[in-house]
Parts: structure tokens; C-alpha cells; sequence
């Protein structure tokens, strides 16, 4: 248990230094290629850090652990949410979703609630084998995932919504603050892609060791891969977005940092694909039951919070975050609460 418990920290460690400067690699693209910042957020930096998600469910699938791989999805759908609040809390002077009035933002809410819904109903309803071992359920998962990039992509720099009440602190005054932004800048294009690469090959291989060590930790903690997965194995994974929501934030690119958050949770729910397609056992929405049920609602549940605080857009705060992120860490803890007591 200790070898496994410092592989997992090593990694861990691992996947937080790659994913920090994912961020300012991705904001530097965007910059110098015109891309809108929330499709950014929410394909580059959400597929690059939804990587360590994916090496630790594939691993975790072909070792046959359908618990630890559905719910190391589907935690970390809820981890993110919790690190966007801790995000507002500990670096964003009000609240995070006052300062994020892009309507693109509550179009990726919707879609990943629709997700999340047809996730929860998936393992409720059970699944079919559909083309050979993989089932049909997590096919319309990736098909609905795929539409939703589309519809972003599509979506973005219309102004058919527009906030009346911005804030003062613009992108443009908190980037030109930057110590670390000109420093990327000063690379070529063709640099750029390749530290992306590089970083994100780092944080495959990390994930990897996680996913390993994680499913070996359930057996000798005896706490069960399924509140394990949803939990600390989530919680590992979760690393690169604390670093790259964080890096967003520090420059003033609230608009990114939320559409991260929220593209890599639609992509993670995206993900059971994949999984499904390793696991060697039928298919893996079978294999799951009631606390990946309950972790799709609470998914819900903390992605409905955020829309109302960007809908309502007051700038209101408790204990020095927004209201919504408050309420999103008290759901968070309530729900672990459950979720322990029904694995």
C-alpha cells in the first residue's frame, strides 16, 4: 500500500505540473489564431485536460472494473464543479459566474444537463449490446457530445443574448498584468503546439500510473472502487483543470476557465464510449447501478446552481464566493455523504 500511495502522489504531482501550463499554451493559441475563447475553453482545453480521465478509465475498464471506471467519469463531472467553486472562493475578488456574461456558457449547461439526464437514464433503463461488445446507450452519448461541440463551434460571437451589467476588470487590463502570457507569446506557433503536445503526453502517462495504483488502493483500503472512483481517483484527475481554470482566471479569461469546466464534463460523460468499447465483459452501463444514478443527478443538480448564477447575475457573496458556488460546495458534500452510503 505505501509503494501504491507514492506512485499515486508522484503521479498526481505529475499531472498538476503539465496541466498548469496547459492554460497559457491554450490562451496563446487562441490569441494568436482568433479563436473564440469558450470553444477554446471547452475543446482544447477540455479534451487535453479530460486526458487524465481518459487513461484512467480505459485502464480501468480493460482491468474489468466497471465501478471504477464509470464512477472516476462521473466523479469527476462533480469534482469539477467543486473546483470551479474552490476556484471563485480562493482567486476571483466576487463572484466567478458575475464575471463570466457570455451566453455560450449557458447553451454548454444545457447541453451537458441533457447529457448527464440521458447518462442517468442509460443505467436506469440498462443496455444492449449494439454493435459487437459495445453498447448502444454510450454511442447516443458520443453522438450527443459531438453535437454539442458542433452547436457551440456555431454558436459563439452571435448577439442574439447580450448582459447589460459587465464588469469593470476587463480581460484585456488583467492580461496585459501577466508575467507568464508574454513569456509563452514570445514562442512560435509552431513551439506552441508542440509544448501543448508535450504537457499533454505527460499527463496521459500520469494518468495511467493513477489509474493503476487507484484501482489497486480500492482492494487494500478496502473503501470500494466505486465511492474510490468518484472520490479520490476523481479528485487526482481533477488536478489539470484546478491549474489551467486557475491559470484562466489569473489572466482574466473567466469566459475559458468556466467553458474548461464545463467541456470536460460533457466530454467525461462522452467518455463511457470509449470505455465501453475496452471492457471485455458486455456492456459497461450493465455493470453499474443506483450510485451512478445518483452521481448523474448531483451532476445536474450543481450544473443547474451555475446556470442560475450566470442567468441571475448579481454579484453577490458569501464567505467571499458567490452564492452559487457556496451552494454547489455544500450539494458537493451532502452528496459524498450519500453516495458513501450506498456503495
Amino acid at each position: 500500500m505505501p509503494a501504491n500511495a507514492a506512485v499515486f502522489t508522484v503521479a498526481s504531482l505529475l499531472v498538476w505540473f503539465a496541466g498548469a501550463r496547459l492554460s497559457v499554451y491554450a490562451d496563446a493559441i487562441a490569441e494568436r489564431k482568433a479563436l473564440g475563447r469558450a470553444f477554446v475553453g471547452a475543446l482544447f482545453l477540455g479534451v487535453v485536460t479530460s486526458l487524465p480521465e481518459i487513461a484512467t478509465t480505459v485502464t480501468a475498464s480493460a482491468l474489468g472494473n466497471a465501478p471504477l471506471a464509470v464512477n472516476n467519469l462521473l466523479g469527476s463531472v462533480v469534482m469539477q464543479f467543486v473546483v470551479l467553486a474552490v476556484i471563485d472562493l480562493l482567486f476571483v475578488r466576487g463572484a466567478l459566474t458575475f464575471f463570466a456574461p457570455k451566453p455560450v456558457l449557458l447553451l454548454s449547461g444545457v447541453l451537458l444537463a441533457l447529457q448527464l439526464a440521458l447518462a442517468a437514464a442509460a443505467i436506469a433503463a440498462g443496455d444492449l449490446a449494439f454493435l459487437g461488445r459495445v453498447g448502444l446507450w454510450p454511442v447516443l452519448l458520443a453522438s450527443v457530445y459531438a453535437g454539442s461541440v458542433y452547436f457551440l463551434y456555431h454558436y459563439e460571437g452571435r448577439k442574439r443574448w447580450a448582459p447589460v451589467d459587465v464588469p469593470d476588470e476587463s480581460y484585456k487590463d488583467r492580461r496585459a498584468g501577466s508575467e507568464v502570457l508574454p513569456k509563452a507569446e514570445q514562442h512560435s506557433t509552431r513551439r506552441l503546439y508542440l509544448l501543448f503536445c508535450a504537457n499533454s503526453l505527460l499527463v496521459v502517462a500520469a494518468g495511467w500510473a493513477i489509474s493503476s495504483t487507484g484501482d489497486a488502493l480500492a482492494l487494500q483500503t478496502g473503501l470500494g472502487s466505486g465511492f474510490l472512483g468518484a472520490t479520490l481517483l476523481a479528485l487526482a484527475t481533477s488536478l489539470p483543470e484546478v491549474s489551467t481554470t486557475y491559470g484562466a482566471v489569473k489572466v482574466g479569461a473567466y469566459t475559458m476557465g468556466v467553458a474548461n469546466i464545463f467541456g470536460t464534463n460533457a466530454l467525461g460523460v462522452a467518455l463511457l464510449f470509449p470505455a465501453d468499447i475496452v471492457y471485455g465483459e458486455g456492456p459497461i452501463i450493465a455493470a453499474v447501478g443506483p450510485a451512478e444514478i445518483f452521481l448523474c443527478a448531483l451532476g445536474i443538480v450543481l450544473t443547474c446552481l451555475f446556470l442560475w448564477g450566470m442567468l441571475e447575475r448579481r454579484n453577490r457573496t458569501v464567505l467571499r464566493m458567490g452564492v452559487d458556488s457556496a451552494l454547489v460546495l455544500a450539494a458537493w458534500m451532502g452528496g459524498v455523504a450519500v453516495l458513501y452510503s450506498i456503495t
